[in-house]
């Protein structure tokens, strides 16, 4: 029918039967997530912000901010993490970018701000806790747990340097950092606990230590050097090695104690 034979047949069409239906498109107060980290330039500590924008298109995630290598590669253990903690990764656009962008950051130290960075733009994530003043280092498995990191001690000193008031680090790396008073530093296993603790439904491991409670645990050993009878060369040889940092090579008839006199010098000398 056209529009003049329309116009003439007088047919008008009923809004209220009718109705135009207008889609309304939600959107997130926040499509930004900005979490917390630390990084090292030699001994020298700095905030990295670790900023996720997850948007919808093609599937694609990208880090920029000059990483290295193994934080390149950290998308793929953040995905498997993520998937094995029983939380859904959905087919985003996900872009990190680590700022200061002129800085290059290494270590696998930033897989876990990374992945709460991408589960809060997700919205996976409801965070109860503040964390303008949390930072986030830690390694993560495939299975999601938290692997420890070397350097974790200047880590944490340069945190409570720049005013950082709590760190979340792996639970390994707590009796390290047990002596460090002036930051709270929390520790945890695997990437749920930490989701659980900001979503306010647990706390993380607390270790406090003093000076005295680690010269006692260092000072315990299983085996003893004066445990060793005769073989004073050996032992000379094994002084001279460890003192220089040398390698040294023993020779000797089967059951002459050769392992057992090496195993001495590691514990007791170097």
């Amino acid at each position: 029918m056209s529009y003049s034979n329309l116009k003439k047949s007088k047919i008008e069409f009923n809004s209220k039967k009718f109705p135009i239906i207008k889609i309304k498109k939600e959107r997130r107060n926040k499509l930004l997530s900005i979490i917390k980290s630390m990084s090292l330039r030699g001994l020298e500590g700095y905030v990295v912000n670790v900023q996720v924008d997850v948007s919808s298109g093609l599937p694609e995630w990208e880090i920029v901010g000059l990483p290295d290598t193994s934080i390149k590669e950290s998308k793929e253990r953040v995905r498997a993490a993520i998937k094995n903690s029983g939380y859904e990764l959905f087919s985003k656009r996900i872009l990190v970018n680590l700022a200061p962008a002129d800085i290059r950051k290494e270590g696998s130290y930033l897989d876990l701000p990374i992945a709460i960075g991408v589960l809060y733009g997700m919205e996976e994530l409801e965070i109860k806790k503040d964390l303008d003043n949390i930072a986030f280092v830690g390694e993560l498995s495939l299975d999601g747990k938290i692997n420890s990191i070397n350097g974790i001690l200047p880590i944490c000193i340069e945190a409570k340097r720049l005013g950082i008031n709590e760190i979340i680090i792996p639970a390994g790396n707590l009796e390290e950092v047990s002596l460090i008073n002036g930051i709270k530093i929390l520790g945890a296993d695997t990437l749920k606990d930490i989701t659980k603790f900001l979503k306010g439904k647990c706390k993380l491991k607390e270790m406090k230590s003093t000076w005295a409670e680690v010269n006692q645990r260092q000072n315990k050993y299983s085996i003893d050097f004066a445990d060793v009878k005769g073989q004073e060369n050996v032992k000379r040889a094994l002084e001279i090695a460890a003192a220089g940092g040398h390698n040294i090579l023993l020779i000797g008839s089967p059951g002459a104690r050769k392992n057992y006199a090496c195993r001495k010098a590691k514990y007791d000398i170097t």
